[in-house]
């Protein structure tokens, strides 16, 4: 099985979901399209390590709601026992980069700063979520007990991410200020 179908398990062991919930749940944390998804979820269904009852709906066709199997979870628990792998940076903006003395100045500052709104966007967004997450749980979600913990620590570790992103973008359009074009 590959990665995506890990956390796929890993998501519905949380929560029974239907396929386009999944997309939604996995959007923050991992890029899939449902070309990939549904796929996937019918593989796992058909190998035994997810199961999934027909909801249905009136005005729309019925849905598969998937939820974990027995096996799915002993998958899931071996999977999570492994080292992970290497992380894999497929970031547009490095190879832009890279290639950052082939374009102008102006164009080359535009990249910089239109990351740093991006990333000023997405922070604003894991904050709000974080804060509402706070607000709506009983106790604190930074609690390793806590149901929302995973949650929790991934939205702070996007929160992260992105101030790192910005600081790094910052100290780029310093050294840009120095480029003669």
């Amino acid at each position: 099985m590959n990665t995506l179908a890990y956390g796929l398990l890993g998501l519905v062991a949380r929560t029974p979901s239907s396929g386009y919930d999944l997309m939604l749940q996995l959007q923050p944390y991992w890029q899939a399209k449902h070309s990939q998804i549904y796929p996937l979820l019918a593989k796992l269904e058909q190998e035994g390590y997810m199961q999934f009852t027909r909801v249905h709906q009136t005005d729309r066709p019925d849905k598969k709601v998937y939820s974990i199997t027995e096996k799915g979870e002993i998958a899931l628990k071996l999977w999570l026992a492994e080292p992970p792998a290497e992380p894999v940076t497929r970031d547009e903006m490095v190879l832009k980069a890279y290639c950052l003395q082939l374009t102008d100045a102006k164009s080359a500052r535009a990249l910089f700063t239109g990351r740093i709104e991006q990333c000023k966007e997405h922070m604003q967004m894991y904050e709000h979520v974080m804060q509402e997450m706070e607000q709506q749980t009983d106790g604190h979600p930074d609690d390793p007990n806590h149901p929302s913990f995973s949650d929790y620590i991934l939205l702070s570790w996007g929160v992260r991410r992105m101030k790192e992103d910005v600081k790094w973008c910052e100290w780029v359009l310093d050294l840009l200020e120095k480029r003669k074009d």
